[in-house]
C-alpha cells in the first residue's frame, strides 16, 4: 500500500473527516462511537469495546485500520493463550549461533484483541508494558514496537463463564470504553437490505496513513484548554477522588487522558479550543471503567452523577 504525502493542516482536516464518513457508511447509525473511535486513535490512546457480540465491534477495529493504512492482527484471546502467543519468542538459530526474536502479532500498526477478558491475568499483563511504554521486553532484551500503535480490545459483559475481569491497572491503560449496542430500526434494515459489511470492507480505501496520524498527534497539542477549563477538570478528578460511593478515584493518568481526548474531541468538531461540553461528551467513556466502587453502583452511573454534581464556573 503506497505511502500518502502528508498534508497541510486544512487538508489533513479534510482527509480526517473523510476518513470518519468512510468508517460511518461500514458502520451505521453510530456516528457518535466512531467519532469516540477516531477520538481515541487520534488522541493516541487504546480502545475498549464492551458489548454483547454481533452489533461491529471487529467491523469498527477493521475499518479503523484501512482507514488509517495501518496494519491490522487480530489475536482471540483464549484461556490457553500464553503472552508468547502475542509479544513473540526468542529462537535458537544454528546457523549464527545466536537467538533471533521472532515478533509476534503484537507488532502491528493496529492490534484487535479479541475478547481479551477470556484470556488468563498473565496473559492479560503481557499487554500492559507494551500498551503502556510502546515496547516489550522479552528475555532482557527491549524491542521497541511500531509507530503508531493502537490496541482495539472486546469483551462481552454479559457472558461471564470462563472470562477473568480486567485488573484496574489494565482497565487504566484505556483511553476510552464505549458500547456500541444495537442498531435503530432505520439502520438496521439498511444493514438488511444493503451490501454485506465485509464487503464493503474490502473497498475501503487509505484516507491518511502514519505519517499523517503522526501529525495529528501534534496538531492536537496545539488545541486550547483554557485555565477555567483545566479548573473544571481537575474538580472532576477531585470530586472522585472524594465521593462517598466511589472507592478508587480518577489518578492523574485519567486526567490527562482526558485532557488529551478532550483536545481531540475539540479538533473533530473543528474548533481550536476545548469547551466543557467537550469534557463532558467523554467524561462517561473516559472515567466509567476506571472508577471502583464502594457500594454496588456501575461505573457509568458514578460517572453521570459526578457530571451532575460538579457544576461549570
Amino acid at each position: 500500500m503506497s505511502a500518502i504525502t502528508p498534508l497541510r493542516d486544512e487538508n489533513l482536516q479534510r482527509r480526517l473527516h473523510a476518513a470518519i464518513a468512510q468508517v460511518n457508511k461500514v458502520l451505521l447509525g453510530k456516528a457518535r462511537q466512531v467519532k469516540l473511535a477516531f477520538t481515541c486513535l487520534v488522541a493516541g490512546g487504546h480502545l475498549l469495546l464492551e458489548d454483547v457480540p454481533g452489533v461491529g465491534k471487529t467491523t469498527l477495529a477493521h475499518a479503523l485500520a484501512a482507514s488509517f493504512a495501518l496494519e491490522f492482527q487480530r489475536v482471540q484471546f483464549t484461556s490457553d493463550l500464553l503472552p508468547s502467543d502475542i509479544i513473540g519468542v526468542s529462537m535458537y538459530e544454528r546457523e549464527t549461533g545466536q537467538f533471533r526474536f521472532h515478533p509476534g502479532p503484537l507488532f502491528a500498526g493496529l492490534l484487535l484483541a479479541d475478547e481479551i477478558n477470556r484470556a488468563t491475568p498473565k496473559t492479560q499483563s503481557a499487554l500492559l508494558e507494551a500498551m503502556a511504554e510502546r515496547q516489550v521486553t522479552v528475555d532482557g532484551q527491549t524491542h521497541t514496537l511500531p509507530e503508531p500503535f493502537f490496541v482495539v480490545a472486546t469483551q462481552n459483559p454479559l457472558d461471564l463463564a470462563g472470562t477473568f475481569p480486567l485488573p484496574d491497572s489494565q482497565l487504566d491503560r484505556f483511553m476510552l470504553r464505549v458500547s456500541l449496542d444495537y442498531p435503530d430500526a432505520s439502520a438496521e434494515r439498511e444493514l438488511l437490505t444493503g451490501s454485506d459489511r465485509r464487503d464493503l470492507l474490502t473497498h475501503l480505501t487509505p484516507q491518511l496513513d502514519a505519517t499523517c496520524l503522526t501529525l495529528l498527534h501534534r496538531q492536537i497539542q496545539t488545541i486550547t484548554a483554557s485555565p477555567a477549563l483545566l479548573d473544571y477538570l481537575q474538580a472532576l478528578l477531585a470530586a472522585s477522588r472524594r465521593h462517598p460511593d466511589i472507592r478508587v478515584g480518577l489518578s492523574p493518568r485519567a486526567g490527562l487522558s482526558l485532557l488529551a481526548a478532550a483536545r481531540a474531541w475539540a479538533m473533530l468538531s473543528d474548533r481550536g479550543h476545548v469547551l466543557p461540553e467537550d469534557i463532558q461528551a467523554l467524561f462517561v467513556p473516559l472515567a466509567a471503567h476506571r472508577l471502583v466502587a464502594s457500594r454496588g453502583a456501575s461505573g457509568d452511573a458514578l460517572a453521570r452523577t459526578l457530571l451532575s454534581e460538579v457544576a461549570v464556573d
